[in-house]
């Protein structure tokens, strides 16, 4: 087992690697007086105290866009190695000092949905499996498709027009009330503030990521109970509940932890466009906003941090694997 998970590590890091390039590529190949435009805007900024070609130089300097791609490629890597991100061009502070600010906002978002979306689509999936062809498997169903169906910003627009709009239950945007000011409102009611707008970027999320964990757990759990071991195991009287819990479920699972692993970097990588939406300050809120400004270097620490959370996943989706199915362990 150890030896498969450390193969399995040393396979990642060169997957990494290779879309560290890609990523780094891609910057590169922007066109050449991008540098000289963002050093001119950035010379303008209040508080800045470089001059133009200071920045010009010192950026080159710091992305290797004077040695070519490999070249700079290895500049690049050798910051990255140091945990040394540079500077955000967008919010003029360190790049990871921006991160650990919206890192955590995007984390209890996605905390809450995945747990959320566990707790109702597999319940649900493994509930229309059981009752194939019946009003709750077509309810299901068409739940599912809906979820499936319907795109985010559809879902938050819905969402805003019927809860914050026409029934006034929630902000529209925001993870404050504009009253409410830390240190002065109480604790008590600065908190359940909070949590009142985060109730319809958790529900958007979790609506929409239902439908395909509903659907994958229903057709797996069909297939499992249409096998001979299951046929066997009620013909010899065993309980239905025990041949669905024990039996079946578990071999449900087995497909089911590569959908979830894959699920990783949704709590810490932030829902960029649910995030944008709702303006909540995370790290897909802050990394829309970085792009959309041309701030290369946290677009580049973005990518990677996705990069690296999405490997963790297909890692920790393997290691499920052996876990679940004794059958990986042997092999």
């Amino acid at each position: 087992m150890l030896k498969y998970i450390l193969k399995r590590v040393i396979i990642s890091v060169f997957i990494l690697l290779f879309v560290m390039l890609c990523i780094y590529a891609l910057m590169y190949a922007l066109p050449k007086g991008y540098v000289e435009t963002r050093a001119r805007e950035l010379a303008t900024k209040p508080g800045n105290i470089k001059t133009y070609e200071e920045l010009v130089t010192e950026m080159k300097a710091r992305y290797g866009l004077n040695r070519g791609i490999i070249g700079g490629f290895f500049v690049y890597l050798s910051h990255f190695v140091r945990g040394d991100f540079g500077d955000s061009w967008y919010y003029t502070i360190p790049v990871t000092e921006e991160f650990n600010k919206v890192i955590w906002n995007s984390f209890l978002l996605g905390v809450v949905s995945f747990v959320a979306e566990i707790l109702i689509a597999i319940p649900l999936g493994v509930i229309a499996a059981r009752k194939q062809y019946s009003k709750t498997d077509y309810t299901v169903t068409v739940v599912s498709l809906i979820g499936i169906s319907l795109p985010t910003f559809f879902t938050a627009s819905l969402l805003k027009l019927i809860f914050a709009v026409n029934l006034g239950w929630f902000e529209v945007s925001g993870m404050h009330n504009g009253r409410y000011t830390p240190g002065v409102t109480p604790p008590a009611v600065y908190f359940w503030d909070g949590v009142a707008h985060f109730v319809l970027p958790a529900l958007t999320l979790i609506i929409v990521s239902i439908g395909g964990l509903m659907r994958y757990t229903r057709t797996n759990m069909l297939e499992v109970l249409n096998a001979d071991y299951i046929r066997t195991a009620r013909a010899k009287g065993v309980p239905e509940n025990k041949v669905i819990n024990k039996h079946a479920f578990r071999n449900t699972m087995i497909p089911l932890v590569t959908m979830l692993g894959g699920s990783l970097p949704g709590l810490f990588a932030g829902a960029l466009i649910t995030e944008t939406l709702f303006s909540i300050e995370g790290i897909g809120y802050s990394a829309y906003y970085a792009m959309v400004g041309g701030d290369i270097p946290f677009t580049m620490f973005y990518l990677t941090f996705m990069a690296i959370l999405t490997l963790l996943g297909n890692l920790m989706s393997d290691v499920c694997y052996a876990l679940v199915d004794p059958r990986v362990r042997l092999e």
